[in-house]
């Protein structure tokens, strides 16, 4: 128990919780540690609500000798105890990397300071990992790959399940180093976790999967056909998603039998040091996942090294154009997932109860910073009248710490994404927009010091506006208004971008025209967030992908991104068969 103080020591109110339940008896407002005990309380949380339980406040920091052991502040915990509060921390431990199953202290020169989104605290400081460094995580997955790619496929999918399960056992303990250093709600970044965890687990069938084909083609002759690993492959994860990301690529890229350098958000590391930790536990063998950390710089290495064959990117149009661009120039397979303007058309015989509710939901959770949020409202005809009342619900969503129970969605990611979010807010004004509800301004009354944006609603927008041609990234929702179906689906389609796209009737034919004459790759019916679960892949296309390239970062797609197709034909004629019986006829030439 003295180690575990030691290691925790500093990190902001540490919670215990009940393996079997995952639910905590502490309170995210205070510094305590509690012990968990089946009270009413916690049966409480069973139903959805936070309990409250006050004991043993400890005085917690870390110690030098022991950081490199946790690669990060919030990955500096354990199963049962982990960061639940906003609160300052006293000794943030410095990012490290993690090269051949060993967290490594960097020996970077630059270092980026990362904060709280509610509190702009000092978290971490994540390093510009050296040349070194990053040189030593490509070596390590180099030496890797031999032996990993003869690795049974029966073994490899043990190891599998051992990740999946040690996912699930420390699922809030990740849940809470998103919410710390991403500013998601807790409930949320559950989810961000739990989108992750189903394609880790659609990865343990890897043995019905990917079956190759046989074909005998003439006498004695076949045909095989195949898939084999491409050997070291890469990913560039983005800070809105720092679990779900990385588990995109981790589980599929190994188990096919490829080694993995991974670059997570400089803005959020914590969760995917994390998962390389538990990789580790579940038997990964060193090399095998690695992960570096910086910007600029490790991104250009990871472009331009040759033992690279493939490279998986999700984030923005600008950089993801440029690492396409510059992938692929240097002979890498690449795949990009970029920007969104996913619009949502609504119909009067739609369930209007229904259809504000989850517009609502999808448009400002996460803060709005999903490159699947529903960011854009295409109002048919006299539905226009029920933007007023989705204002309302919008007002009625709690802006807070992640960490706050009750809280719909935390602050944006940092000052600078607050800026450039009240920026386009303040041009659809100037450019004729209504701002129905502002939401620039808010600050929660616990943490002043935040990157908040409230709900904001704008209405009365038109296509030439900045704030409808640009992907806002926020909670900021425009709406603009047309006459009818067709108008929805043309207006729709002229938009560059082609993530997803929704819409919400009781007509099955006005569903089915709209199914099959929208554009955008990913769509719902009543349906305000249409990303498919990882059986099937995700199909955003148009400007949301990279030079117009396949989106195949998860299903069957997925699995042919990371490996490549091998045909072999042999003939083994049956007459050279040795041990056969001897014949004794006279031979008669046929």
């Amino acid at each position: 128990m003295a180690a575990r103080r030691s290691l925790a020591r500093g990190i902001p109110a540490l919670r215990t919780v009940s393996p079997r339940t995952g639910f905590s008896t502490k309170s995210v407002a205070t510094g305590t540690w509690a012990s968990p005990k089946l009270t009413a309380s916690t049966q409480s949380q069973l139903s959805g609500q936070t309990s409250v339980s006050h004991t043993s406040r400890r005085h917690l920091h870390v110690t030098a000798r022991r950081s490199a052991q946790y690669g990060t502040t919030s990955a500096a915990s354990t199963t049962t105890e982990y960061p639940t509060s906003h609160e300052q921390i006293t000794n943030p431990i410095d990012t490290t990397n993690f090269i051949d199953n060993e967290f490594v202290t960097s020996k970077a020169t630059e270092w980026i300071d990362l904060h709280d989104p509610a509190t702009n605290n000092l978290v971490t400081r994540v390093p510009q990992s050296t040349d070194e460094e990053l040189k030593a995580a490509v070596a390590s997955a180099e030496k890797a790959f031999p032996a990993w790619r003869a690795t049974s496929i029966i073994a490899r999918q043990e190891i599998m399940f051992k990740f999946v399960s040690l996912i699930r056992r420390d699922w809030d303990r990740l849940a809470a180093s998103i919410t710390l250093e991403q500013g998601k709600t807790f409930a949320d970044a559950k989810g961000d976790v739990l989108r992750g965890l189903q394609v880790a687990e659609t990865a343990c069938g890897i043995t019905s999967q990917i079956t190759g084909d046989v074909l005998e083609v003439a006498k004695d002759m076949e045909t095989r056909s195949y898939r084999e690993p491409l050997g070291v492959v890469a990913a560039i994860c983005p800070f809105n998603f720092p679990a779900m990301i990385p588990l995109w690529c981790i589980p599929v890229a190994t188990i096919t039998g490829n080694t993995i350098v991974i670059k997570p958000s400089e803005r959020d590391p914590g969760a995917a040091m994390i998962l390389a930790e538990l990789a580790r536990e579940a038997g990964f063998p060193p090399g095998v996942i690695n992960i570096v950390h910086g910007a600029h710089k490790t991104v250009n290495f990871i472009l331009d090294e040759p033992a690279i064959k493939a490279i998986s990117f999700v984030g923005g149009n600008r950089a993801g154009e440029y690492i396409y661009t510059r992938g692929s120039a240097n002979g890498k397979r690449v795949q990009a997932n970029l920007g969104a303007k996913n619009h949502a058309t609504v119909l009067p015989d739609c369930n209007k109860n229904h259809a504000l509710n989850a517009i609502a939901g999808a448009a400002f959770g996460a803060a709005g910073q999903r490159c699947m949020a529903l960011s854009t409202l295409v109002m048919v005809g006299e539905t226009k009248e029920w933007l007023p009342e989705l204002a309302e619900r919008a007002k009625q969503l709690q802006v807070n710490g992640g960490f706050e129970p009750g809280a719909d969605l935390g602050p944006v990611i940092s000052p600078q994404s607050k800026k450039r979010i009240e920026d386009l807010i303040a041009s659809a004004e100037k450019e004729g927009a209504t701002i129905l509800l502002d939401g620039r301004g808010y600050k929660p009354e616990k943490y002043p010091n935040g990157n908040w944006i409230a709900p904001t609603i704008i209405t009365n927008v038109t296509p030439d506006m900045t704030c409808y041609k640009e992907e806002i990234f926020g909670p900021v929702l425009v709406c603009l208004n047309v006459d009818s179906l067709d108008d929805a689906i043309a207006l729709t389609n002229k938009n560059e971008y082609g993530n997803g796209a929704a819409i919400f009737t009781t007509s099955g034919s006005s569903a089915s025209r709209f199914q099959k004459n929208i554009e955008a790759g990913q769509l719902g019916i009543n349906v305000p967030i249409p990303v498919p679960l990882p059986m099937f892949s995700f199909t955003g296309n148009k400007k949301s992908v990279a030079g117009g390239g396949a989106s195949t970062f998860y299903g069957k797609p997925g699995m042919q991104f990371y490996t490549q197709q091998k045909t072999v034909t042999s003939l083994w004629r049956s007459e050279d068969a040795t041990h056969t019986r001897a014949s004794v006829v006279m031979p008669t030439h046929k």
